[in-house]
């Protein structure tokens, strides 16, 4: 028997035995009756459980597509107008009385630096800043101490709603208690939410314009919530409370990071002020001395340029020490 005969042999015993293991072995061995066993099982699922699957994939899609709306509308208003700006600041104020204060306190610094003899350069760069700077910096000052004052009364506010929910109250009349007895500013937000929902706005629209007026991240958090259990579903005392939880944590984390960053605030203080209490006192001891600062035009020029580089400087310590979270 020649070499060709056996190979032939042993590729004809190898073909055969793989046609059986493929097509013979699953019948001997049980994984057909397992396959159509565990299709039978797979078949006869419950119909509850279908449609408790069904009904939280549904309950999903709805809290993603609520989230992608809150965040198209937070992006689409990312560049804030000045009319929101000024209520932001919770002032009552027009744009036309808004920069007419500001022409005003425009004029009134020109006149002053000019007449003090601080040159028609110098009168100029003071007139920007104080038509130009300060009503923008009262506004951000207004703005964050009235922020401060909300945080400081919306866990409150919380628990007052979800105590008046547990009690079987609704969602829109616990709304009411807390516009009624909150403190300013909530007191006012919350009832732009009634007097919204009042002219036909759903009160989950209306929790989520709450963002708008008040940019805070604790104020988007519980128009998210309001606006997901209006349009799902769901324990909205249960939500509400991990809220209030999760409110007050952020407020122990802040107070933390402020009194570990007390101590650079403080340098950050004393280095800012050292420059002018030194030119005050050389201008009390030496007034002579100081006085060309402000009456030669290249003393004028280095007053402007050391005024500009310690409000940069001032500005880049206050942003190495806010640490936002």
């Amino acid at each position: 028997m020649n070499v060709q005969t056996l190979a032939l042999a042993f590729l004809a015993a190898t073909t055969v035995g793989g046609l059986a293991w493929v097509f013979v072995y699953p019948y001997i061995s049980g994984e057909k009756k397992a396959e159509s066993r565990r299709a039978s099982v797979a078949r006869t699922e419950p119909a509850a459980t279908r449609q408790a699957d069904r009904t939280q994939r549904s309950r999903r899609e709805q809290v993603e597509g609520t989230l992608k709306e809150l965040e198209a509308r937070n992006q689409k208003n990312k560049r804030i107008p000045l009319s929101m700006r000024i209520e932001q600041a919770g002032l009552s104020w027009s744009d036309q009385k808004f920069w007419v204060i500001s022409g005003v306190l425009g004029l009134i610094g020109f006149g002053i630096t000019y007449l003090v003899g601080g040159g028609l350069f110098g009168a100029a760069g003071m007139a920007f800043a104080a038509g130009f700077g300060l009503p923008r910096w009262l506004l951000s000052f207004l703005k964050k101490r009235r922020e401060k004052a909300f945080l400081k009364a919306l866990p409150d506010a919380v628990d007052v709603i979800v105590r008046g929910i547990k009690a079987g109250l609704p969602l829109f009349e616990s709304i009411k208690v807390v516009a009624a007895d909150a403190p300013e500013p909530l007191r006012s937000e919350f009832l732009a939410i009634i007097e919204t929902q009042a002219i036909g706005m759903p009160l989950g629209e209306a929790c989520a314009r709450l963002y708008e007026r008040m940019p805070l991240p604790e104020a988007n958090f519980f128009g998210i919530v309001i606006a997901i259990q209006q349009k799902s579903g769901g324990n909205l005392s249960e939500a509400l409370g991990n809220l209030s939880k999760v409110l007050r944590d952020r407020k122990k984390m802040a107070e933390k990071i402020q009194a570990m960053s007390m101590e650079a605030k403080a340098s950050a203080g004393i280095i800012g002020s050292l420059p002018p209490i030194v030119m005050i006192l050389v201008f009390i001891t030496t007034p002579d001395y100081i006085a060309l600062l402000w009456t030669h035009p290249i003393g004028q020029f280095m007053l402007v340029g050391c005024a500009v580089w310690m409000s940069i400087g001032v500005m880049v310590m206050k942003k190495m020490i806010n640490f936002d979270f």
